[in-house]
């Protein structure tokens, strides 16, 4: 295993469950980590497996593994949830709330979720809204081991870079037919609709495939830079299109370091996404191949939220709108609810991800060398850590 990982998919975790519960507006990038940590993962898997089979067990091996690792906790939490739904409607508790669950669910259902989200008729839902990374994730799956498999190892350093160059051209071409309105499906919210479609991120992803093979020079002096470089752009970019760094007039604003979601401003949508995406494959680089914070990552009870980390995904969400329930059975003050709320929504989430790793997950592991086996004995630490737990936001 490549120590440190795990402790960066419980950052990436916890940055994204402090955005929901309202304590940390920048922590919607921790989508963002789980991006370019896919990338780095994923890469080094295929790699290892192109050396070692034909096309056909390349991409058996792959998809199948992917398989009893991705669907089986995605499929059987929506499946969940309708159950949730059809009883909390029966009782006629939030019965639009319901409804809309299910006129939501088939996109979910077709890993389409995140097209839905930049649609006009989006409507946020609590159940499902994080649901369009996991849609991203699994359209990454199906194109990047074919370009990987058919792009001899010479020219991929010249794909890669390609690709993280041309990403911001494709954000920009998606703005110009977004306001044109070209397409009514979609949102006339232009950062809202660019922010889910799959070839906004695909930079991410080809910076942690970057990272997996090439070296990055003077990483520490990097790392150092863009961490005053990130917060200095974000907030003067702030300041010279609202006149104050809080537009909202709370010290919350500050929370964001000047990317509030979704980023707009000073054309942030265009370059925002390729600079805070750079700063986390330094970051994962600095990790994985020179041993930065592993002592603080590999903190056992942070390895371990790792470790569960798709599951604490998948539930985060709804957890937090059934703890917020709290507010239908007493009159609290916003003091003590909010944070009432994230306890409750992060106790009950740790619990159900736990059951689900325990009882779903684990089982379904073992399965994957019986039936897509890949020579697991001999294979790299990268590859055998990458396979077992996935990167995704997960």
């Amino acid at each position: 295993m490549i120590p440190g990982l795990d402790g960066l998919r419980a950052i990436a975790f916890l940055l994204v469950f402090a955005c929901h519960t309202d304590y940390l507006l920048f922590g919607w990038t921790g989508v963002l980590l789980f991006f370019v940590l896919s990338g780095f993962l994923i890469t080094g898997i295929l790699n290892k497996m192109k050396t070692r089979f034909g096309g056909r067990e390349f991409f058996l091996k792959f998809y199948g593994r992917r398989f009893l690792r991705i669907f089986p906790l995605y499929y059987v939490y929506l499946l969940l949830m309708m159950g949730v739904a059809a009883v909390l409607l029966q009782a006629g508790y939030r019965p639009n709330y319901m409804n809309e669950f299910y006129r939501q669910v088939p996109y979910a259902f077709a890993y389409l979720y995140n097209f839905f989200y930049a649609s006009a008729t989006f409507t946020p839902h609590k159940f499902l809204d994080h649901f369009w990374s996991l849609s991203v994730e699994e359209q990454f799956y199906l194109f990047w081991p074919l370009l990987i498999f058919l792009t001899p190892d010479r020219w991929q350093k010249r794909l890669f870079l390609t690709i993280i160059f041309l990403t911001p051209l494709f954000r920009l071409a998606t703005v110009f037919v977004l306001r044109s309105g070209v397409f009514p499906f979609f949102t006339s919210d232009v950062p809202l609709g660019l922010y889910p479609l799959p070839w906004t991120h695909v930079d991410a992803f080809a910076m942690g495939a970057y990272i997996s093979r090439y070296e990055l020079p003077r990483p520490k002096l990097q790392f150092a830079l863009l961490l005053i470089l990130i917060p200095a752009a974000g907030f003067a970019t702030q300041y010279l299109s609202s006149g104050t760094l809080t537009p909202s007039g709370t010290w919350m604003d500050l929370t964001s370091l000047g990317y509030p979601f979704p980023i707009a401003n000073v054309f942030k949508h265009i370059w925002g996404y390729s600079l805070l995406n750079y700063c986390f494959a330094v970051l994962i680089y600095g990790v994985a191949r020179q041993g930065w914070f592993v002592r603080a990552l590999e903190w056992k009870p942070l390895a371990f939220l790792g470790k569960i980390s798709y599951g604490m995904y998948v539930f985060h969400f709804s957890m937090t709108w059934f703890a917020a329930r709290i507010r239908d059975l007493a009159p609290l003050s916003e003091e003590v609810a909010r944070p009432l709320t994230a306890l409750l929504a992060f106790l009950a989430t740790l619990l159900l991800a736990w059951l689900s790793y325990r009882f779903l997950e684990l089982p379904l592991l073992k399965l994957k060398d019986r039936y897509f086996e890949t020579d697991s004995s001999r294979r790299p630490a990268v590859e055998r850590r990458a396979d077992a737990l996935p990167a995704e936001p997960v």
